[in-house]
């Protein structure tokens, strides 16, 4: 269903202006293209505002919106689309839209869309072509890169560009280990912000907050909002994020990351490649997201709002999708890592990267 409000004023030429303050549901994109052809029947549209935050978009919806953006009766002013997987994919697609000269929006919200600096430049280009209209832009919870801001803050300065706010930064969330977590095999370093197995028991002292079996450990911060963060691994490792509430004695599966309603795992292997795990299911996921590259960083990327939990594959600075978690979480997620049990390589380790906005 799609509830459709109109409103009526006055502008300063006395003319009726009609607003149309859509907000989407997941199937509304499915009737775009109906959408579409009744729109150019209406011509007393002088505005439409579109919010389709956490619609699920896909490929396809960005193309139809595309075609919104560059329909000659296109009254398009304000476009919220956050909080979707657009990813650069869809970036270049809604860019043909955006670049086109019948395309008068004025906002555009990509806040938490996991747009990179491909991504960033394809909308540059699109300001480039297409100068005279749209004012504001948020990138806020993305990933643009120094050279994608660059593009972007020029387009901010220019005099013959519109551009007057842009939002960016905001996504990208620093941790550190909870030494008080640390199974006795592993080795804090680099100010908490490195983990190495060691076959040598380290001299941790008693905690009731500690793996005493499993080799893990916990950071010290949970979440209840939208973060970002990257890790750099070897060998074979568990990227996670767990409720506090996890068990720390013994090794049962109510203690394993992945292995349990308490936690989701993204489980990285040099071997055999990555899959996920999440209360007792592991998917195996596909050589061809898997494999094609020597890059040991992943990104893992949570909503809390929006239940959507999704690790990435970094590879030259750009973010290859891997999987999604859709569910509702009930508590603080804390961001955990693991080793192989019992079978964990000498050295093997992660590292929380600094991310380069």
């Amino acid at each position: 269903h799609c509830p459709i409000r109109k409103q009526s004023s006055i502008s300063k030429r006395k003319s009726v202006r009609i607003c149309l303050q859509i907000k989407a549901s997941t199937s509304l994109m499915k009737q775009m293209n109906y959408t579409i052809k009744i729109k150019a029947s209406i011509t007393a549209v002088l505005f439409v505002f579109f919010s389709l935050s956490d619609c699920n978009l896909s490929e396809r919806s960005c193309a139809a919106l595309s075609s919104v953006l560059s329909s000659q009766s296109s009254s398009l002013r304000n476009l919220d689309l956050s909080n979707n997987n657009l990813q650069d994919s869809g970036m270049k697609l809604l860019s043909a839209g955006l670049e086109s000269p019948h395309c008068e929006l004025e906002t555009l919200s990509l806040s938490g869309c996991l747009i990179t600096e491909e991504g960033c430049a394809s909308l540059a280009s699109a300001l480039n072509s297409n100068p005279s209209y749209l004012r504001e832009l948020d990138l806020s919870y993305n990933h643009p890169g120094e050279a994608g801001l660059m593009l972007l803050s020029a387009a901010l300065e220019d005099p013959h560009k519109r551009l007057e706010t842009l939002r960016y930064g905001e996504y990208c969330c620093f941790f550190t280990f909870d030494p008080n977590t640390v199974n006795r095999n592993l080795k804090l370093s680099e100010n908490n912000k490195k983990v190495t197995f060691e076959k040598e028991l380290q001299s941790y002292p008693d905690h009731p907050d500690r793996f005493d079996v499993c080799h893990q450990l916990l950071c010290r911060d949970g979440l209840t909002g939208r973060c970002y963060w990257e890790v750099e691994w070897t060998d074979f490792v568990y990227v996670s994020v767990s409720y506090r509430g996890i068990r720390r004695k013994g090794d049962s599966h109510d203690c394993m990351f992945g292995w349990n309603s308490q936690s989701w795992s993204l489980i990285c292997s040099r071997d055999r490649g990555y899959s996920v795990s999440h209360n007792n299911t592991d998917t195996y996921i596909s050589s061809s997201s898997s494999s094609s590259s020597s890059s040991h960083r992943v990104a893992v990327y949570v909503d809390w709002p929006a239940g959507t939990l999704s690790f990435f594959k970094v590879s030259s600075d750009s973010l290859i999708h891997l999987y999604t978690f859709h569910t509702t979480f009930t508590a603080p997620l804390y961001p955990g890592f693991g080793f192989r049990f019992l079978t964990s390589l000498p050295k093997s380790s992660m590292n929380l990267s600094e991310i380069r906005l």
